[in-house]
């Protein structure tokens, strides 16, 4: 006579959330989200200022 192997834990289902989404703040909702820096620094500020400047604003 053989014995059934011992059944594997399952991973458990996800769950509904019923939450309202837009009570959550999201990464874009943030200053970091957009890329901001937080160094506060003015000269990196225009060094990148003038890094990310378009061609047509020289």
């Amino acid at each position: 006579m053989s014995t059934a192997p011992a059944p594997e834990p399952r991973a458990p289902k996800p769950v509904l959330v019923f939450d309202d989404p837009l009570d959550q703040q999201t990464s874009d909702d943030t200053d970091r989200g957009w890329g901001e820096r937080t160094d506060g620094d003015s000269a990196a500020d225009l060094k990148r200022f003038l890094d990310e400047k378009p061609p047509h604003h020289i």
